[in-house]
């Protein structure tokens, strides 16, 4: 019996959807978005697709705590020892420009953004620590004034409003922190892309792509071959199976609580250098890190819960953070970021006609929105 090549696609399906595309774009969050958004702005005629191998986003714009943040005291400081102080500079300004972008193009009611305060909270055993800290804010708010904040002192020292237990009894508050609903902030975004004529493909994965003078092929999974004048990868910690660059995944595990009754806690809390990160919505708690408990068997690409991490969360939702509470947890899930030797994201060219804005090292809230402009600008570059 004569054998057809079968991927039942329809004519109609490859016409108005798989063929004929102008830009293709590998990833549905926050970058690729954006930078489906920026190409519009500039190519009002083009045939632009989005590739997502998930029903919704599959690495972290759906999954992530909803910081609206540009770096606590700390993990500013810890950046200085594997950067120079330039280099650092120009990260926070590339957070404080990607979080204005953001705004700008969302609105901070389509996804309820509030600037509530951050906070950085050191545990009763880092004395030492908390010391440094306190005396580096002058330095470390003159980096910020360096970055664009020119209004005011970002930093300052003050007494810890909440009564956590087993911290110092003073806090880092900054003013400009805010927090957002991702689920708001990331529908707001794929309205905005549909209403803009661009298609977005889900459940689509892209296995691999090829390129052959002035085409480049992409291999879909279970659709076979498709053409494309240009293609953008935005898939961040997913992206090391389409080329070698120091970039590995990174999972983060967190974890919500049930609503709580009168719950006094109101903002966006940083601790151990920011490993461990949590906020209030909806009368809850939500809690997420401690990756750095396990690096290894959290560089992967596979979605899931450790005991070991999810332990610590709880223990430090019982000691900490509500030790007079009684709570009850809700839910838990994971989502995977891309990390490197260094917090500068990856955006460049890497054959004729594709480029890549990936490694956004668990900053995508605050920088994805200006990676995928950048990305988008790599085509007139």
């Amino acid at each position: 019996m004569k054998k057809f090549q079968n991927n039942n696609l329809s004519y109609w399906e490859r016409k108005t959807w798989l063929s004929n595309i102008d830009f293709a774009i590998v990833g549905s969050g926050i970058v690729g978005l954006s930078c489906a958004l920026s190409l519009r702005k500039r190519y009002p005629d083009k045939k632009i697709v989005v590739f997502e191998r998930g029903i919704l986003p599959s690495g972290a714009s759906t999954k992530n705590a909803g910081f609206a943040c540009f770096g606590s005291v700390s993990e500013i400081l810890d950046d200085l020892e594997s950067h120079t102080e330039e280099e650092v500079v120009a990260i926070i300004k590339n957070r404080i420009q990607g979080l204005t972008l953001l705004r700008k193009t969302i609105g901070d009611q389509a996804m309820r953004f509030y600037q509530y305060g951050g906070y950085e909270i050191f545990t009763s055993e880092d004395k030492s620590f908390f010391e440094e800290c306190r005396s580096k804010i002058p330095y470390v708010n003159q980096l910020m004034k360096r970055a664009g904040f020119t209004q005011k002192e970002v930093f300052l020292f003050k007494n810890d409003p909440f009564s956590f237990k087993n911290t110092q009894k003073q806090v880092v508050f900054n003013q400009f922190e805010g927090q957002l609903d991702t689920g708001f902030m990331m529908n707001s975004l794929i309205q905005k892309t549909l209403k803009n004529d661009i298609f977005i493909l889900n459940s689509t994965s892209i296995d691999s792509f090829s390129v052959e003078k002035d085409k480049i092929s992409l291999d879909l999974a279970n659709f076979g071959e498709i053409s494309v004048e240009k293609l953008f990868i935005a898939t961040n910690g997913f992206a090391k199976q389409f080329f070698n660059e120091d970039l590995q995944p990174a999972r983060a595990q967190v974890l919500i609580t049930k609503p709580i009754e009168n719950l006094h806690i109101k903002g966006t809390f940083h601790l151990d250098r920011g490993y461990y990160y949590f906020r209030n919505v909806d009368n809850r708690i939500l809690l997420g890190g401690g990756r750095n408990l396990d690096f290894k068997t959290e560089e992967t690409v596979q979605t899931g819960l450790t005991e070991l991490v999810q332990h610590k969360l709880e223990q430090l939702l019982s000691t900490t953070i509500l030790p007079n509470t009684p709570f009850e947890i809700d839910s838990r899930w994971s989502g995977i970021m891309g990390v490197g030797g260094k917090k500068k994201p990856i955006v460049k060219k890497i054959d004729d006609n594709v480029f890549c804005g990936v490694r956004l090292g668990g900053m995508g809230v605050a920088i994805g929105s200006s990676v995928g402009k950048q990305l988008a600008d790599l085509v007139d570059s």
